[in-house]
C-alpha cells in the first residue's frame, strides 16, 4: 500500500501535500491534471478512473480488517487482487473515536503476533466497577455481566486503526487518505464502485484556481465500512431496500461525547474500568457513562446519550459537563489535563435493526450495517469479524471459475456475495447480538425498569425470552414540542473540569476549508423556522455538540438557521435527530473534520 496523504488543514492543496509512489503517485497524477479545466466558466470535463478488484469505503477497524483479510487470503491461495481503501479524514485515524475497552479474539484471529508486532494494545483491564450516580452521591452496583472485562484491553481505536494501515500497507493494501467517497457507481442493477468529490469549489458555487476533479474508484466489489450513519452506505441501504428485505426495524442511536485526560500519577491506576448510569440524565432518557485508564497517567472518559430522548431542551454537551462535575468524577479529574475532546453517533438498533448485509456488487460491514453490542459497551470485535467474513465473501466470489469476475474485468453481472450474509449469522457476532436484543429496548420503561428487565433477561432468561422487544419509532419521531417542557438553566464552565464549546472544539482539532460548499444540505431551507424553532424551540443547537447551527436574525429581524459547517465533528446527530428530517449530511471535502490522535 502507498498511502496518498491530503494534508489539507488550511488552504489549498499542491503536489507538496501528498506523499507519492505507485498507484497513489499515479491517482495524484490524475488528479492534478483536471486543474487545468479550473475555469470559472469551462464546461466539467469527465472525471478520470481507476479499477480496483475491490474499493473499501472507510479505514475503521472494519474496513482495515478486510482489507488486510484479502491480502492475507492471496498470499495463502497465490492469487492477486487490487484492493484500496478510500478513507475522509486527513490520515487514518483522524476520524476513530471509540469508549473503547477492546476484546482482543477478532484481533488475534486477523493477525496473531499483534503482541509481538507492536499493536498499542497493552493496558489489561483489571478493575470493573458499575455505579448509579445521584446529584451529590454514587452508589456502586453489581457489575452486568456483559460488562465484565477480563482478559480485555482499554486502547485508543484511533491508534489501533493507524496500527491496522501500516499492517495493510505491509501486505499490498492502497489507502487514500484525504479523499472522500461522495457517490456511489451504479452499473446494470449494482454497485460499481465510488467517486470522490470535487475539491476547490467555492461556497458559491464557482470553481477557484485550486478547483480538482474527483475520481472514480470503479471496483468489481464494493464494501461500505463508513461506520455509523455512513451517507453512502444509508443510500445503498435505501437503493436496495435493505432493511424491508429481511424486515429490520429502524436503526436508533445515540451520541458520545468523549475526552481524554492527563491526571496526578497518584490517581491513575491502569487499567480502571468504571461505568455509571443515573445523573445527570433524567431517568426516562437513556444513557451512561465511562471512564477508562489507559497508560502515560491518560484517562478516557465519556458521557453518551440515546437520541430518541424527548426534551427539546436538553443540551448534549452541556448534559457532558455536568456529569464531569460530579463529585465522583470531578475529584479525578481535579489538578489534570484535557488533551483531547470529540464526539461520535454509535448504533443502539441491535439485532432488530440490522439490514440486510449484501447487495449486487457489494455489501456493508462493521457499523455501517449496525453490529455494536450495546449491553457489552463494544463493536470493535463485531466490526473486525464482519469485515474479516466480507473478505473471505468476497475473495471466493472474485477468484471462484467460470464467473464473470473472475473471468472479465468489465463483467455484465454484478458480482454475488451473498455467502457473507449467511457467514455473519453463523459466527459469534450474530449469537452475541440476538441474545442481548431485548435489553436496550428495555429502557423504555425507564432507568429502574430497564435494570430490572436488563438483569431479568441477563441471569433468568439467558437471552433466550420467547419474545423480541420492537423499537417502535425512529429517534427524530420521540421528540415533543418545547411548550410541554421548561426551558434547562446550564451552570457556566470553571474551566478546569468544564468548559466552553470553543475552547473543546480546539482540543478536537477539527478544521474544514471554509471557502467550500456546505457539506450540511438542508432539504428545504424554509422548515427550520417555520417548524423547529416554533415548535421544538430550535433543537439544533442543543443537540449538536460542535456549535454548527444557531438561529440569528437576518437584515429584516427574522430568525434563521446559521450553519458554521467548519465546526463539524462528523458525528452524524444532526441527520438522526433533526425532527423534520431535512438535514441531509454530505461528504465535504476530503481531510476535513477532527484530527483525532488518542481517542
Amino acid at each position: 500500500m502507498v498511502w496518498l496523504r491530503a494534508t489539507l488543514r488550511g488552504g489549498a492543496r499542491s503536489a507538496s501535500s501528498f506523499k507519492f509512489g505507485g498507484r497513489a503517485g499515479q491517482a495524484w497524477a490524475i488528479v492534478s491534471q483536471t486543474a487545468s479545466f479550473a475555469s470559472k466558466t469551462a464546461a466539467l470535463q469527465p472525471r478520470e478512473a481507476m479499477d480496483f478488484d475491490v474499493c473499501i469505503v472507510g479505514a475503521g477497524p472494519a474496513g482495515l480488517s478486510a482489507a488486510i483479510k484479502l491480502k492475507q487470503e492471496c498470499q495463502a491461495k497465490d492469487k492477486d487482487l487490487s484492493v484500496c481503501v478510500v478513507e475522509k479524514g486527513a490520515e487514518v485515524g483522524a476520524h476513530i473515536l471509540s469508549g473503547n475497552v477492546l476484546e482482543p479474539h477478532a484481533l488475534t484471529e486477523l493477525l496473531p503476533k499483534w503482541k509481538e508486532e507492536g499493536a498499542p494494545v497493552s493496558v489489561a483491564a483489571a478493575e470493573d466497577k458499575f455505579f448509579v450516580l445521584t446529584q451529590n452521591r454514587a452508589f456502586r452496583l453489581p457489575t452486568p455481566s456483559q460488562m465484565h472485562n477480563k482478559g480485555n484491553f482499554v486502547i485508543s481505536l484511533s491508534q489501533l486503526c493507524r496500527w491496522l494501515g501500516t499492517k495493510a500497507e505491509e501486505l499490498g493494501v492502497e489507502i487514500y487518505p484525504g479523499f472522500a467517497a461522495s457517490e456511489v457507481l451504479y452499473k446494470n442493477g449494482g454497485v460499481a464502485g465510488i467517486a470522490t468529490n470535487d475539491m476547490g469549489v467555492a461556497k458559491s458555487g464557482v470553481r477557484k484556481e485550486t478547483f480538482q476533479r474527483g475520481m472514480e474508484l470503479r471496483a468489481k466489489t464494493t464494501l461500505f465500512a463508513e461506520g455509523c450513519r455512513g451517507s453512502l452506505s444509508e443510500e445503498v441501504i435505501k437503493e436496495f431496500g435493505l432493511r424491508e428485505a429481511v424486515g429490520a426495524e429502524s436503526q436508533t442511536y445515540a451520541l458520545g461525547l468523549k475526552e481524554v485526560w492527563e491526571i496526578p500519577a497518584d490517581k491513575h491506576k491502569p487499567g480502571r474500568v468504571w461505568h455509571t448510569v443515573g445523573y445527570p440524565l433524567p431517568s426516562s432518557t437513556y444513557g451512561g457513562s465511562f471512564l477508562y485508564h489507559m497508560d502515560n497517567n491518560q484517562v478516557a472518559l465519556g458521557f453518551v446519550i440515546a437520541l430518541d430522548y424527548q426534551d427539546p431542551y436538553l443540551n448534549l454537551y452541556q448534559e457532558f459537563q455536568r456529569w464531569k462535575q460530579h463529585p465522583k468524577i470531578s475529584s479525578l479529574l481535579d489538578g489534570g489535563t484535557c488533551l483531547q475532546y470529540g464526539a461520535r453517533t454509535l448504533n443502539e438498533g441491535g439485532f432488530q435493526s440490522i439490514p440486510k448485509l449484501t447487495f449486487p456488487g457489494g455489501a456493508l460491514v462493521g457499523c455501517s450495517a449496525g453490529f455494536l453490542n450495546v449491553p457489552k459497551i463494544k463493536g470493535t470485535h463485531t466490526a473486525m469479524k464482519s469485515g474479516m467474513l466480507a473478505a473471505q465473501a468476497t475473495f471466493s466470489a472474485l477468484t471462484a471459475a467460470n464467473t464473470p469476475a473472475a473471468t472479465s474485468p468489465a463483467r455484465q453481472a454484478p458480482v454475488d456475495i451473498s455467502s457473507y450474509q449467511k457467514a455473519m449469522e453463523d459466527s459469534y457476532v450474530w449469537d452475541e447480538l440476538r441474545d442481548s436484543r431485548n435489553i436496550r429496548p428495555g429502557f423504555k420503561m425507564g432507568l429502574w425498569g430497564g435494570l430490572a428487565h436488563a438483569a431479568l433477561d441477563t441471569y433468568l432468561l439467558r437471552g433466550n425470552a420467547p419474545w423480541t422487544l420492537r423499537h417502535r419509532h425512529a429517534d427524530h419521531e420521540a421528540l415533543r414540542p418545547a411548550a410541554e417542557y421548561e426551558p434547562r438553566q446550564y451552570p457556566k464552565p470553571d474551566g478546569k473540569v468544564s468548559f466552553d464549546l470553543t475552547t473543546s472544539l480546539y482540543r478536537s482539532g477539527t478544521n474544514h476549508e471554509h471557502d467550500q460548499p456546505t457539506h450540511l444540505k438542508l432539504k428545504n431551507k424554509g422548515l427550520p423556522a417555520a417548524v423547529n424553532l416554533p415548535i421544538y424551540a430550535g433543537p439544533e443547537s442543543r443537540y449538536c455538540p460542535a456549535g454548527v447551527y444557531e438561529y440569528a436574525a437576518d437584515a429584516s429581524g427574522a430568525q434563521k438557521l446559521q450553519i458554521h459547517a467548519q465546526n463539524c465533528l462528523h458525528c452524524k446527530a444532526c441527520s438522526i435527530k433533526d425532527p423534520t428530517q431535512n438535514i441531509k449530511w454530505t461528504v465535504p471535502e476530503g481531510g476535513g473534520g477532527p484530527n483525532y490522535t488518542m481517542m
